[in-house]
């Protein structure tokens, strides 16, 4: 994750981490994600599910052994993500093919997953495309939560 200038990535995943198995579709719970964040959409983009903003700019795109043998997805990352994060951990993070020389990241579902760095990671993505409006959109959260 990104903390003001600086990358911190644990060598260990937290305690409350969990492991993609048959019971937790790392592909369902990596739709939520993607949808949940504002004008989201999904489409097939080279056999495998991938999510638009606007429809038109990728920001994360399933990776189900596409040319390799890992389960995952690969992202949009802030500049110098991609090495910190494939520095640090890469049994968890990996340059993707096509896309790594851009900067952005592979991360591997088929092993121990921390669904909340997951999240962060995923808007961290959305936050490298979308237009300032929608990012503004997203900083404000749900229009029904504020309090009168």
């Amino acid at each position: 994750m990104l903390v003001g200038a600086v990358f911190v990535v644990s060598a260990t995943p937290p305690p409350r981490a969990q492991s993609a198995d048959m019971t937790d579709d790392p592909l369902q719970r990596l739709r939520g994600l993607c949808l949940a964040l504002p004008e989201t959409t999904e489409r097939l983009s080279h056999g495998e599910p991938a999510w638009f903003v606007r429809g038109k700019k990728t920001f994360v795109t399933y990776a189900d052994h596409h040319h390799d043998d890992r389960v995952g997805f690969w992202c949009a990352a802030p500049p110098g993500a991609q090495e910190a994060l494939v520095g640090a951990a890469p049994e968890r993070y990996f340059v993707p093919p096509y896309v790594g020389h851009r900067g952005w990241l592979g991360v591997r579902l088929d092993v121990r997953v921390d669904w909340d760095e997951i999240a962060e990671l995923v808007e961290d993505a959305y936050r490298s495309i979308a237009p300032k409006r929608l990012i503004a959109e997203l900083d404000a959260g749900p229009a029904d939560s504020a309090i009168p």
